[in-house]
Protein backbone atom coordinates (compact mmCIF):
# COMPACT_ATOMS: atom_id res chain seq x y z
CA UNK A 1 0.00 0.00 0.00
CA UNK A 2 1.46 3.36 -1.02
CA UNK A 3 2.11 5.77 1.85
CA UNK A 4 1.61 9.52 1.40
CA UNK A 5 3.17 12.21 3.52
CA UNK A 6 1.37 15.09 5.16
CA UNK A 7 2.43 17.75 2.62
CA UNK A 8 1.11 15.74 -0.32
CA UNK A 9 -2.25 15.14 1.39
CA UNK A 10 -2.58 18.86 2.22
CA UNK A 11 -1.72 19.83 -1.35
CA UNK A 12 -4.39 17.52 -2.80
CA UNK A 13 -7.08 18.65 -0.33
CA UNK A 14 -6.39 22.36 -0.90
CA UNK A 15 -6.46 21.86 -4.66
CA UNK A 16 -9.85 20.15 -4.44
CA UNK A 17 -11.32 22.69 -2.00
CA UNK A 18 -10.08 25.50 -4.25
CA UNK A 19 -12.71 24.46 -6.78
CA UNK A 20 -12.51 24.05 -10.53
CA UNK A 21 -11.99 20.26 -10.49
CA UNK A 22 -14.05 17.34 -9.26
CA UNK A 23 -12.95 14.80 -6.67
CA UNK A 24 -12.75 11.99 -9.23
CA UNK A 25 -10.85 14.02 -11.83
CA UNK A 26 -8.26 15.21 -9.29
CA UNK A 27 -7.85 11.67 -7.95
CA UNK A 28 -7.24 10.32 -11.46
CA UNK A 29 -4.61 13.00 -12.13
CA UNK A 30 -2.73 12.15 -8.93
CA UNK A 31 -3.11 8.38 -9.31
CA UNK A 32 -5.28 8.08 -6.21
CA UNK A 33 -8.54 6.35 -5.44
CA UNK A 34 -11.44 8.84 -5.27
CA UNK A 35 -12.61 7.49 -1.90
CA UNK A 36 -9.13 8.07 -0.39
CA UNK A 37 -9.11 11.72 -1.50
CA UNK A 38 -12.66 12.14 -0.15
CA UNK A 39 -11.52 10.68 3.20
CA UNK A 40 -8.60 13.16 3.39
CA UNK A 41 -10.94 16.06 2.61
CA UNK A 42 -13.47 15.07 5.28
CA UNK A 43 -10.71 14.61 7.88
CA UNK A 44 -9.19 17.99 7.02
CA UNK A 45 -12.55 19.76 7.25
CA UNK A 46 -13.27 18.13 10.61
CA UNK A 47 -9.83 18.36 12.29
CA UNK A 48 -7.68 20.69 10.18
CA UNK A 49 -4.08 19.72 9.51
CA UNK A 50 -4.21 17.26 12.45
CA UNK A 51 -6.66 15.17 10.45
CA UNK A 52 -3.96 14.49 7.84
CA UNK A 53 -1.24 13.43 10.26
CA UNK A 54 -0.45 9.81 10.98
CA UNK A 55 -1.90 8.65 14.27
CA UNK A 56 -1.35 5.83 16.72
CA UNK A 57 -3.76 3.16 15.51
CA UNK A 58 -4.15 0.99 18.65
CA UNK A 59 -7.29 1.95 20.57
CA UNK A 60 -8.49 0.87 23.99
CA UNK A 61 -11.70 -1.04 24.60
CA UNK A 62 -13.13 1.97 26.43
CA UNK A 63 -12.50 4.19 23.43
CA UNK A 64 -14.08 1.69 21.03
CA UNK A 65 -17.21 1.42 23.17
CA UNK A 66 -17.43 5.23 23.32
CA UNK A 67 -17.22 5.43 19.50
CA UNK A 68 -19.96 2.82 19.01
CA UNK A 69 -22.23 4.46 21.59
CA UNK A 70 -21.77 7.90 20.03
CA UNK A 71 -22.52 6.56 16.54
CA UNK A 72 -25.71 4.90 17.76
CA UNK A 73 -26.91 7.90 19.78
CA UNK A 74 -26.25 10.41 16.98
CA UNK A 75 -27.46 8.04 14.21
CA UNK A 76 -24.18 8.42 12.30
CA UNK A 77 -22.95 6.29 9.44
CA UNK A 78 -19.65 4.43 9.77
CA UNK A 79 -17.83 6.92 7.51
CA UNK A 80 -19.18 9.94 9.43
CA UNK A 81 -18.11 8.36 12.73
CA UNK A 82 -14.60 7.69 11.41
CA UNK A 83 -14.25 11.32 10.30
CA UNK A 84 -15.45 12.72 13.65
CA UNK A 85 -13.01 10.61 15.70
CA UNK A 86 -10.19 10.77 13.12
CA UNK A 87 -9.90 6.99 12.79
CA UNK A 88 -7.44 5.47 10.38
CA UNK A 89 -9.05 3.00 8.00
CA UNK A 90 -12.30 4.94 7.60
CA UNK A 91 -15.74 3.47 8.16
CA UNK A 92 -14.50 -0.09 7.81
CA UNK A 93 -12.88 0.13 11.25
CA UNK A 94 -16.16 1.19 12.89
CA UNK A 95 -18.06 -1.57 11.08
CA UNK A 96 -15.51 -4.15 12.27
CA UNK A 97 -15.79 -2.99 15.90
CA UNK A 98 -19.59 -3.17 15.76
CA UNK A 99 -19.45 -6.67 14.27
CA UNK A 100 -17.04 -7.86 16.97
CA UNK A 101 -19.17 -6.30 19.71
CA UNK A 102 -22.35 -7.94 18.39
CA UNK A 103 -20.63 -11.32 18.30
CA UNK A 104 -18.71 -11.32 21.58
CA UNK A 105 -19.47 -8.17 23.56
CA UNK A 106 -16.82 -5.86 25.00
CA UNK A 107 -14.39 -8.77 25.47
CA UNK A 108 -14.14 -9.19 21.69
CA UNK A 109 -12.85 -5.60 21.32
CA UNK A 110 -9.57 -6.30 23.13
CA UNK A 111 -6.65 -5.97 20.68
CA UNK A 112 -4.96 -9.17 19.62
CA UNK A 113 -1.23 -9.56 20.32
CA UNK A 114 0.82 -8.59 17.30
CA UNK A 115 3.35 -10.76 15.57
CA UNK A 116 3.71 -14.52 15.68
CA UNK A 117 5.77 -16.79 17.91
CA UNK A 118 9.14 -17.77 16.43
CA UNK A 119 9.01 -21.11 14.65
CA UNK A 120 12.59 -21.37 13.41
CA UNK A 121 15.64 -21.30 15.68
CA UNK A 122 17.73 -18.19 15.45
CA UNK A 123 20.55 -18.84 13.05
CA UNK A 124 24.06 -18.48 14.31
CA UNK A 125 26.31 -15.91 12.67
CA UNK A 126 28.23 -17.32 9.71
CA UNK A 127 31.86 -17.86 10.58
CA UNK A 128 34.31 -15.87 8.57
CA UNK A 129 36.15 -17.59 5.74
CA UNK A 130 39.65 -18.92 6.45
CA UNK A 131 42.22 -16.23 5.97
CA UNK A 132 39.64 -13.38 6.11
CA UNK A 133 40.43 -10.91 8.84
CA UNK A 134 38.02 -8.65 10.72
CA UNK A 135 39.43 -5.58 8.97
CA UNK A 136 38.79 -7.05 5.53
CA UNK A 137 35.19 -7.81 6.52
CA UNK A 138 34.74 -4.19 7.63
CA UNK A 139 36.17 -2.86 4.38
CA UNK A 140 33.86 -5.08 2.34
CA UNK A 141 30.78 -3.92 4.28
CA UNK A 142 31.85 -0.29 3.88
CA UNK A 143 32.32 -0.79 0.14
CA UNK A 144 28.80 -2.24 -0.19
CA UNK A 145 27.33 0.54 1.94
CA UNK A 146 29.10 3.17 -0.16
CA UNK A 147 27.77 1.61 -3.37
CA UNK A 148 24.24 1.58 -1.98
CA UNK A 149 24.49 5.25 -0.98
CA UNK A 150 25.82 6.21 -4.44
CA UNK A 151 22.90 4.36 -6.06
CA UNK A 152 20.41 6.10 -3.74
CA UNK A 153 21.85 9.57 -4.48
CA UNK A 154 21.79 8.92 -8.22
CA UNK A 155 18.19 7.73 -8.03
CA UNK A 156 17.03 10.74 -6.00
CA UNK A 157 18.53 13.08 -8.59
CA UNK A 158 16.22 11.67 -11.23
CA UNK A 159 13.36 14.09 -12.05
CA UNK A 160 9.82 13.21 -13.18
CA UNK A 161 7.68 12.91 -10.09
CA UNK A 162 10.27 11.30 -7.78
CA UNK A 163 9.93 13.99 -5.08
CA UNK A 164 8.16 13.34 -1.80
CA UNK A 165 5.36 15.82 -2.56
CA UNK A 166 4.36 13.92 -5.70
CA UNK A 167 4.72 10.16 -5.24
CA UNK A 168 5.97 8.39 -8.35
CA UNK A 169 4.20 5.39 -9.77
CA UNK A 170 5.80 1.96 -10.07
CA UNK A 171 6.27 2.53 -13.81
CA UNK A 172 8.10 5.83 -13.22
CA UNK A 173 10.38 4.30 -10.60
CA UNK A 174 11.11 1.31 -12.83
CA UNK A 175 12.00 3.67 -15.70
CA UNK A 176 14.47 5.51 -13.48
CA UNK A 177 16.05 2.23 -12.39
CA UNK A 178 16.40 1.13 -16.03
CA UNK A 179 18.23 4.34 -16.93
CA UNK A 180 20.65 4.05 -13.97
CA UNK A 181 21.21 0.29 -14.16
CA UNK A 182 24.38 0.49 -16.37
CA UNK A 183 26.12 2.59 -13.69
CA UNK A 184 24.97 1.07 -10.39
CA UNK A 185 24.10 -2.32 -8.94
CA UNK A 186 20.50 -3.42 -9.41
CA UNK A 187 20.07 -4.36 -5.73
CA UNK A 188 21.09 -0.86 -4.59
CA UNK A 189 18.78 0.85 -7.08
CA UNK A 190 15.82 -1.34 -6.12
CA UNK A 191 16.42 -0.56 -2.46
CA UNK A 192 16.47 3.17 -3.18
CA UNK A 193 13.34 2.98 -5.37
CA UNK A 194 11.42 0.79 -2.95
CA UNK A 195 10.69 -1.83 -5.61
CA UNK A 196 10.80 -5.59 -5.34
CA UNK A 197 12.71 -7.46 -7.98
CA UNK A 198 9.59 -9.09 -9.43
CA UNK A 199 7.78 -5.74 -9.67
CA UNK A 200 10.75 -4.16 -11.42
CA UNK A 201 10.97 -6.89 -14.06
CA UNK A 202 7.22 -6.72 -14.67
CA UNK A 203 7.29 -2.94 -15.16
CA UNK A 204 10.44 -3.13 -17.28
CA UNK A 205 8.81 -5.63 -19.62
CA UNK A 206 5.73 -3.41 -19.96
CA UNK A 207 7.85 -0.30 -20.64
CA UNK A 208 9.91 -2.02 -23.30
CA UNK A 209 6.79 -3.38 -25.02
CA UNK A 210 5.34 0.13 -25.41
CA UNK A 211 1.67 1.20 -25.50
CA UNK A 212 -0.11 -0.85 -28.15
CA UNK A 213 -3.18 1.39 -27.91
CA UNK A 214 -1.30 4.67 -28.51
CA UNK A 215 -2.70 5.16 -32.02
CA UNK A 216 -6.24 4.20 -30.97
CA UNK A 217 -6.09 6.63 -28.03
CA UNK A 218 -5.12 9.43 -30.39
CA UNK A 219 -8.07 8.59 -32.68
CA UNK A 220 -10.48 8.49 -29.72
CA UNK A 221 -9.30 11.88 -28.45
CA UNK A 222 -9.57 13.38 -31.95
CA UNK A 223 -13.21 12.25 -32.31
CA UNK A 224 -14.02 13.40 -28.77
CA UNK A 225 -12.56 16.88 -29.31
CA UNK A 226 -14.08 17.23 -32.81
CA UNK A 227 -17.55 16.75 -31.32
CA UNK A 228 -16.74 18.97 -28.30
CA UNK A 229 -17.29 16.25 -25.72
CA UNK A 230 -20.83 15.40 -26.82
CA UNK A 231 -20.03 11.81 -27.79
CA UNK A 232 -19.82 8.90 -25.35
CA UNK A 233 -17.98 5.67 -25.96
CA UNK A 234 -20.78 4.14 -28.07
CA UNK A 235 -20.90 7.01 -30.59
CA UNK A 236 -17.12 7.28 -30.68
CA UNK A 237 -16.96 3.55 -31.46
CA UNK A 238 -19.47 4.02 -34.28
CA UNK A 239 -17.44 6.96 -35.66
CA UNK A 240 -14.23 4.92 -35.62
CA UNK A 241 -15.94 2.00 -37.38
CA UNK A 242 -17.22 4.39 -40.06
CA UNK A 243 -13.62 5.51 -40.60
CA UNK A 244 -12.50 1.91 -41.10
CA UNK A 245 -11.13 1.08 -37.63
CA UNK A 246 -12.53 -2.20 -36.32
CA UNK A 247 -12.62 -1.80 -32.55
CA UNK A 248 -14.79 -3.16 -29.75
CA UNK A 249 -16.90 -0.69 -27.76
CA UNK A 250 -15.62 -2.13 -24.47
CA UNK A 251 -12.06 -1.31 -25.46
CA UNK A 252 -13.07 2.26 -26.31
CA UNK A 253 -14.88 2.59 -22.98
CA UNK A 254 -11.87 1.35 -21.02
CA UNK A 255 -9.44 3.64 -22.85
CA UNK A 256 -11.74 6.63 -22.38
CA UNK A 257 -11.82 5.90 -18.64
CA UNK A 258 -8.02 5.77 -18.61
CA UNK A 259 -7.88 9.15 -20.39
CA UNK A 260 -10.67 10.65 -18.18
CA UNK A 261 -12.84 11.39 -21.23
CA UNK A 262 -16.58 11.43 -20.46
CA UNK A 263 -19.59 12.65 -22.36
CA UNK A 264 -20.76 16.08 -21.20
CA UNK A 265 -24.39 15.56 -22.24
CA UNK A 266 -25.73 13.66 -19.26
CA UNK A 267 -24.89 14.78 -15.75
CA UNK A 268 -24.18 12.15 -13.13
CA UNK A 269 -27.46 11.13 -11.52
CA UNK A 270 -28.06 10.36 -7.86
CA UNK A 271 -28.03 6.60 -7.29
CA UNK A 272 -29.57 5.64 -4.01
CA UNK A 273 -28.06 2.16 -3.53
CA UNK A 274 -25.62 -0.18 -5.27
CA UNK A 275 -25.23 -2.90 -2.68
CA UNK A 276 -26.75 -6.30 -2.21
CA UNK A 277 -30.47 -6.92 -2.51
CA UNK A 278 -32.47 -6.58 0.70
CA UNK A 279 -34.34 -9.50 2.22
CA UNK A 280 -37.22 -7.13 3.09
CA UNK A 281 -40.26 -8.27 1.03
CA UNK A 282 -42.48 -6.06 -1.13
CA UNK A 283 -45.52 -6.14 1.17
CA UNK A 284 -47.21 -3.20 -0.55
CA UNK A 285 -47.25 -5.13 -3.85
CA UNK A 286 -48.53 -2.09 -5.80
CA UNK A 287 -51.69 -1.85 -3.72
CA UNK A 288 -51.68 1.96 -3.66
CA UNK A 289 -55.15 2.42 -2.14
CA UNK A 290 -55.75 2.74 1.60
CA UNK A 291 -59.07 2.60 3.46
CA UNK A 292 -58.11 4.98 6.27
CA UNK A 293 -55.45 7.61 7.07
CA UNK A 294 -52.02 6.42 8.27
CA UNK A 295 -52.57 2.88 7.00
CA UNK A 296 -50.01 2.89 4.15
CA UNK A 297 -47.10 5.29 3.67
CA UNK A 298 -44.59 5.54 0.83
CA UNK A 299 -41.29 7.43 0.70
CA UNK A 300 -38.34 8.11 -1.62
CA UNK A 301 -35.57 10.67 -2.29
CA UNK A 302 -35.34 12.99 -5.31
CA UNK A 303 -32.66 15.42 -6.48
CA UNK A 304 -32.77 19.04 -7.72
CA UNK A 305 -29.92 20.87 -9.47
CA UNK A 306 -29.55 24.66 -9.44
CA UNK A 307 -26.48 26.02 -11.25
CA UNK A 308 -24.36 23.03 -10.28
CA UNK A 309 -25.53 22.93 -6.66
CA UNK A 310 -27.85 20.15 -5.52
CA UNK A 311 -30.75 19.87 -3.10
CA UNK A 312 -32.29 16.57 -2.00
CA UNK A 313 -35.92 16.16 -0.92
CA UNK A 314 -37.16 13.21 1.15
CA UNK A 315 -40.97 13.16 1.71
CA UNK A 316 -43.45 10.64 3.15
CA UNK A 317 -46.84 10.33 1.45
CA UNK A 318 -50.05 8.89 2.90
CA UNK A 319 -51.69 6.68 0.25
CA UNK A 320 -55.14 7.36 1.71
CA UNK A 321 -55.30 10.88 0.28
CA UNK A 322 -51.88 11.52 -1.29
CA UNK A 323 -50.95 13.98 1.46
CA UNK A 324 -47.30 14.71 2.20
CA UNK A 325 -47.14 13.77 5.88
CA UNK A 326 -43.57 14.98 6.49
CA UNK A 327 -40.47 15.93 4.53
CA UNK A 328 -36.85 16.98 4.92
CA UNK A 329 -34.40 18.80 2.61
CA UNK A 330 -30.57 18.74 2.67
CA UNK A 331 -27.83 19.70 0.24
CA UNK A 332 -26.24 16.24 0.56
CA UNK A 333 -28.00 12.84 0.64
CA UNK A 334 -26.85 11.99 4.17
CA UNK A 335 -28.71 9.75 6.61
CA UNK A 336 -30.29 12.67 8.58
CA UNK A 337 -32.21 13.47 5.39
CA UNK A 338 -34.30 10.33 6.01
CA UNK A 339 -34.05 10.00 9.80
CA UNK A 340 -35.28 13.57 10.48
CA UNK A 341 -38.16 13.08 8.05
CA UNK A 342 -39.15 9.85 9.79
CA UNK A 343 -39.08 11.50 13.23
CA UNK A 344 -41.43 14.24 11.99
CA UNK A 345 -43.82 11.65 10.53
CA UNK A 346 -43.83 9.43 13.64
CA UNK A 347 -44.66 12.44 15.80
CA UNK A 348 -48.02 12.70 14.02
CA UNK A 349 -49.11 9.16 14.89
CA UNK A 350 -51.15 8.07 17.86
CA UNK A 351 -50.10 5.10 19.98
CA UNK A 352 -52.47 2.78 18.10
CA UNK A 353 -51.40 3.79 14.59
CA UNK A 354 -48.64 1.76 12.91
CA UNK A 355 -48.73 2.17 9.12
CA UNK A 356 -46.92 0.09 6.53
CA UNK A 357 -43.96 2.14 5.25
CA UNK A 358 -42.81 1.33 1.71
CA UNK A 359 -39.59 2.53 0.02
CA UNK A 360 -37.15 1.54 -2.69
CA UNK A 361 -33.79 -0.19 -2.10
CA UNK A 362 -32.05 3.08 -1.07
CA UNK A 363 -29.10 2.77 1.31
CA UNK A 364 -30.79 5.04 3.85
CA UNK A 365 -33.54 2.46 4.38
CA UNK A 366 -30.94 -0.29 5.04
CA UNK A 367 -29.40 1.63 7.95
CA UNK A 368 -29.77 0.10 11.40
CA UNK A 369 -31.05 3.32 13.10
CA UNK A 370 -33.80 3.62 10.47
CA UNK A 371 -34.95 0.04 11.03
CA UNK A 372 -34.78 0.52 14.80
CA UNK A 373 -37.05 3.58 14.58
CA UNK A 374 -39.62 1.53 12.68
CA UNK A 375 -39.40 -1.41 15.06
CA UNK A 376 -39.74 0.75 18.19
CA UNK A 377 -43.01 2.24 16.89
CA UNK A 378 -44.30 -1.06 15.47
CA UNK A 379 -44.22 0.04 11.81
CA UNK A 380 -43.86 -2.64 9.11
CA UNK A 381 -41.17 -2.07 6.48
CA UNK A 382 -41.72 -2.85 2.80
CA UNK A 383 -39.26 -2.44 -0.09
CA UNK A 384 -39.55 -2.39 -3.88
CA UNK A 385 -37.78 -4.95 -5.97
CA UNK A 386 -34.33 -3.92 -7.19
CA UNK A 387 -34.48 -1.64 -10.23
CA UNK A 388 -38.30 -1.60 -10.41
CA UNK A 389 -39.60 1.96 -9.98
CA UNK A 390 -43.19 0.83 -10.68
CA UNK A 391 -43.31 -0.76 -7.22
CA UNK A 392 -43.20 2.79 -5.82
CA UNK A 393 -45.22 4.45 -8.58
CA UNK A 394 -47.28 6.63 -6.23
CA UNK A 395 -44.19 8.43 -4.94
CA UNK A 396 -42.69 8.69 -8.42
CA UNK A 397 -45.96 10.22 -9.62
CA UNK A 398 -45.74 12.92 -6.94
CA UNK A 399 -42.15 13.73 -7.95
CA UNK A 400 -43.27 14.04 -11.58
CA UNK A 401 -46.08 16.41 -10.62
CA UNK A 402 -43.78 18.45 -8.39
CA UNK A 403 -41.15 18.94 -11.08
CA UNK A 404 -43.56 19.61 -13.96
CA UNK A 405 -45.78 22.04 -12.06
CA UNK A 406 -43.16 23.79 -9.96
CA UNK A 407 -39.49 23.15 -10.73
CA UNK A 408 -39.55 23.31 -14.53
CA UNK A 409 -41.84 26.35 -14.68
CA UNK A 410 -39.65 28.57 -12.47
CA UNK A 411 -36.09 29.89 -12.53
CA UNK A 412 -34.03 29.68 -9.36
CA UNK A 413 -30.90 31.67 -8.57
CA UNK A 414 -29.88 29.76 -5.44
CA UNK A 415 -30.57 26.65 -3.39
CA UNK A 416 -32.18 28.74 -0.65
CA UNK A 417 -34.67 30.16 -3.15
CA UNK A 418 -35.51 26.62 -4.28
CA UNK A 419 -35.86 25.46 -0.67
CA UNK A 420 -38.37 28.20 0.14
CA UNK A 421 -40.29 27.46 -3.06
CA UNK A 422 -40.54 23.77 -2.18
CA UNK A 423 -41.96 24.63 1.26
CA UNK A 424 -44.61 26.81 -0.38
CA UNK A 425 -45.50 24.26 -3.06
CA UNK A 426 -45.87 21.32 -0.65
CA UNK A 427 -48.18 23.44 1.52
CA UNK A 428 -50.16 24.35 -1.61
CA UNK A 429 -50.21 20.69 -2.70
CA UNK A 430 -51.60 19.52 0.66
CA UNK A 431 -54.11 22.29 1.36
CA UNK A 432 -55.21 23.89 -1.90
CA UNK A 433 -54.45 21.71 -4.96
CA UNK A 434 -57.65 19.85 -5.94
CA UNK A 435 -57.50 16.22 -7.05
CA UNK A 436 -60.23 14.65 -9.16
CA UNK A 437 -59.82 11.21 -7.59
CA UNK A 438 -60.46 12.84 -4.19
CA UNK A 439 -63.88 14.09 -5.36
CA UNK A 440 -62.49 17.51 -6.23
CA UNK A 441 -61.00 18.12 -2.77
CA UNK A 442 -57.47 18.81 -1.62
CA UNK A 443 -55.68 16.06 0.37
CA UNK A 444 -56.20 17.83 3.71
CA UNK A 445 -59.86 18.58 2.97
CA UNK A 446 -60.45 14.95 1.98
CA UNK A 447 -58.82 13.66 5.19
CA UNK A 448 -60.74 16.10 7.35
CA UNK A 449 -64.03 15.15 5.72
CA UNK A 450 -63.31 11.42 6.13
CA UNK A 451 -62.48 11.75 9.82
CA UNK A 452 -65.61 13.81 10.53
CA UNK A 453 -67.93 11.02 9.37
Amino acid sequence: MTKYDESFKLKMVQKYLGGGISNRALAEQAGLHASLLRQWTNSYQAHGIDGLRKKFSRYSVKFKLHVLAHAKHQELSDKQTAVIFGLRGGGGVVAQWRRLYDQGGAQALHPKPRGRPPKMPISKPTPSAPGQTKDSQTLESLRKENEALRAEVAYLKKPRGLSSSQPASCAQRAQAVLELRPYHSLSGLLLAAGLSRSTFYYQAKALQAGDKYAQLKASIRAVYERHKGLYGYRRITAELVRCGQQVNHKTVQRLMNDMALKSLVRLKKYRSYRGELSATPNLLNRQFKAKRPNEKWVTDVTEFNVKGEKLYLSPIMDLFNGEIVAYEMLERPLFPLVSNMLKKALARLTDRQAPLLHSDQGWHYHMRPYRQQLAERGLTQSMSRKGNCLDNAAMESFFGTLKSEFFKLNRFESIEQLRKGLHDYIHYYNHHRLKLKLKGLSPVEYRTQALSR
